[in-house]
């Protein structure tokens, strides 16, 4: 499936310039003295340190990362855990704002974060395609409209009635990605799904991500699984400790980003 889109014309659908993403991290010191609280109170050189004995330092997740994506392309996100893959699409998302730098992006956006997010457990499957469904913006005599294709392609039957809560990861991801891609959206943002089901479900979904890559659709995917990447990518984004390490072919950012992984450490 990998090719390039047509950028001749047209403005890119996904576009970051420069995002630098933060989170402060709080601590608490049991063993500060009241000397040690009135000085610290007093010394504005230390950013971000309280004097009740609570302490905070600025962690930043993303830092100077630029990327785009034109429609057609399927943009592909790889890294270690804790690189900022999921941190750079929740930012992609709206879900998280940008402390650096800018973020846009165009059209209608459906994302699948991680298996079972945004499930009220208690409700039945049924239940939560209407409540994913009216979050996403569609109206309910849409999601009547595409209920039906929603419940066939999760391949969930007669467990749609059941509780979410009884649910495996599988069937979570299956019914969370089946209600992601029948919102249509113009970008689809997709976080560690496809690894979760059987080889029926994965071929299925393979050939949703070939249709959506021919109608002109953005995909954004974030995944370990190399192959998957591969196979289905127009260009893939390394990141490493939240920063940019290559961008590119796809097998030459996967053959760099294996090499890196089993290269000896240093010492």
């Amino acid at each position: 499936m990998p090719s390039t889109s047509d950028r001749s014309n047209g403005e890119p659908a996904v576009l970051a310039q420069n995002l630098g993403v933060k989170f402060l991290i709080r601590y608490h010191r049991g063993d500060i003295t009241l000397r040690e609280t009135l000085i610290r109170t007093l010394d504005r050189v230390r950013p971000g340190v309280k004097s009740n004995g609570h302490w905070s330092k600025a962690f930043w997740a993303l830092k100077d990362v630029s990327v785009r994506a034109y429609p057609g392309d399927v943009l592909g996100i790889i890294g270690r855990n804790g690189s900022g893959k999921t941190t750079l699409l929740k930012s992609l998302a709206g879900i998280l704002g940008a402390d650096r730098g800018s973020v846009a992006v165009r059209g209608k956006v459906s994302c699948l974060l991680s298996f079972g997010v945004g499930f009220n457990a208690t409700l039945s499957g049924r239940e939560n395609v209407y409540l994913n469904g009216s979050i996403l913006g569609l109206r309910r005599r849409t999601i009547d409209q595409r209920f039906d294709d929603i419940v066939q392609f999760s391949g969930l039957g007669d467990f749609i009635y059941a509780p979410v809560r009884t649910y495996s990861t599988g069937m979570k991801a299956r019914l969370g990605f089946s209600i992601a891609v029948h919102i249509d959206p113009d970008v689809l943002l997709l976080d560690e799904v496809l690894s979760v089901g059987d080889a029926s479900f994965r071929a299925k979904a393979g050939t949703i991500l070939e249709r959506y890559h021919n109608e002109n659709k953005t995909l954004v995917i974030a995944s370990h699984n190399m192959e998957l990447i591969r196979n289905n990518c127009t260009s893939v984004l390394w990141l490493a400790d939240g920063k940019v390490q290559q961008l590119g072919d796809p097998e030459e950012v996967i053959q760099a980003y294996e090499q890196n992984a089993n290269a000896p450490a240093k010492t």
